[in-house]
């Protein structure tokens, strides 16, 4: 039975009560947006937020863009070399970093998956520790082993390595209990041992997604290297905080834009490798 506007309109005058929510309810939504309202003044008045201070930040932000066009122009190889190599480190580092910390983290995610780790103390361990290390930046992790290797490109693979691996594991064990269980019973009906059923029938379901994870964040990992190359381990950053602590605005700009450059062509390329693999995958079902 359905009924018409009229119909619920009359309703409603008949019993108004009956189309609103009971008043514990509405008294709890009020509470909770009146806590969310006096949270988000607090912060405007803690952080002095004012209209004045943000169009002073504006000019000011409008003066250092003026400084950064147009773009600096290197006219010596000597120059631009450097900065090539900068962009190439952080390449390095970011790669490296992904895939030292995929290596770890795989045979990890086994241990935290439920269909694999039947074992409820040892899963829920396991599990606690991806969060223990997700809990540490990248950059905290940076300028720890910067203390402990020096500077330069190894705290930073380090930093991205021991970052990942919490972020992996969780990801990968994530993806290894949504797959589907019809193709692990038939390779065991067929005899196939655990390892064959892992390896058969989960691994197969779960490859792609594995795949996609690790491109994804091989991107995430070279913006992430800039940045630890600001606090001295290793790469592009470092020739760009030199450049904005020497003032010159126009070379930092063409820093920045030859990283944007980097980001994107990782971006294209990761998008055709997801494709073409992914895509030969599904064929294969």
């Amino acid at each position: 039975m359905t009924l018409t506007a009229k119909e619920i309109a009359a309703a409603k005058e008949r019993v108004p009560l009956a189309f609103q929510a009971p008043l514990p309810v509405r008294l709890r939504r009020a509470a909770l947006w009146a806590g969310f309202i006096g949270l988000f003044c607090y912060c405007l008045w803690a952080f002095d937020f004012s209209p004045e201070r943000i169009w002073t930040g504006l000019g000011r932000l409008g003066t250092v863009l003026s400084f950064m066009f147009p773009p600096h122009v290197w006219d010596n190889w000597r120059d631009f070399s450097e900065v090539l190599n900068g962009l190439g480190e952080t390449l390095a580092i970011a790669f490296l970093g992904t895939l030292l910390g995929a290596i770890v983290a795989f045979p990890l995610s086994f241990l935290g998956a439920k269909n694999i780790n039947r074992f409820s103390l040892l899963r829920q361990t396991t599990r606690r520790g991806y969060d223990v290390i997700r809990a540490f930046e990248t950059l905290i992790l940076a300028l720890i082993f910067i203390r402990a290797f020096g500077l330069g490109p190894l705290p930073g693979i380090l930093a991205i390595a021991v970052s990942e691996i919490g972020t992996f594991a969780k990801l990968f064990s994530e993806a290894i209990e949504n797959t589907s269980k019809k193709p692990v019973d038939g390779v065991k009906a067929s005899g196939g041992s655990r390892l064959q059923q892992i390896r058969y029938a989960i691994a197969p379901q779960v490859n792609p997604v594995i795949l996609s994870i690790l491109l994804y964040n091989f991107e995430s990992n070279v913006r992430s290297g800039t940045i630890l190359g600001i606090v001295g381990a290793g790469g592009i950053g470092f020739l760009l905080s030199d450049r904005i602590a020497a003032y010159k605005w126009d070379e930092a700009w063409s820093i920045i834009f030859l990283i944007i450059a980097m980001v994107y062509l990782i971006d294209y390329l990761s998008g055709l490798i997801r494709q073409r693999i992914i895509g030969k995958w599904d064929g294969a079902k």
